[in-house]
């Protein structure tokens, strides 16, 4: 499996994402979703290969759950991006 990815060609002095579980809603943070839809073996598969990419920790994504089509299953990672 072949996979490419940009590197990060601007610094920051502030955080831009935020793991922190929290409901609290303020006008500086948005939520944003990723998730992945597949197999079991390919989900999970797809989230053990984020976490050694150091994307997200195994832990931090939603169990699995049924998706709309037969067969398939979805995990949901929730993050709080800071938008100022």
């Amino acid at each position: 499996m072949s996979t490419s990815f940009l590197a990060d060609t601007f610094q920051t002095t502030i955080p831009l994402v935020s793991t922190k579980d929290s409901t609290e809603t303020t006008p500086d943070r948005e939520s944003v979703k990723v998730v992945i839809y597949g197999s079991k073996r390919g989900v999970n598969n797809t989230i053990l290969t984020l976490y050694k990419l150091g994307f997200a920790q195994v832990n931090e994504w939603s169990p699995l759950l049924p998706s709309s089509n037969s067969g398939e299953v979805m995990s949901i990672l929730t993050r709080h991006i800071l938008t100022t």
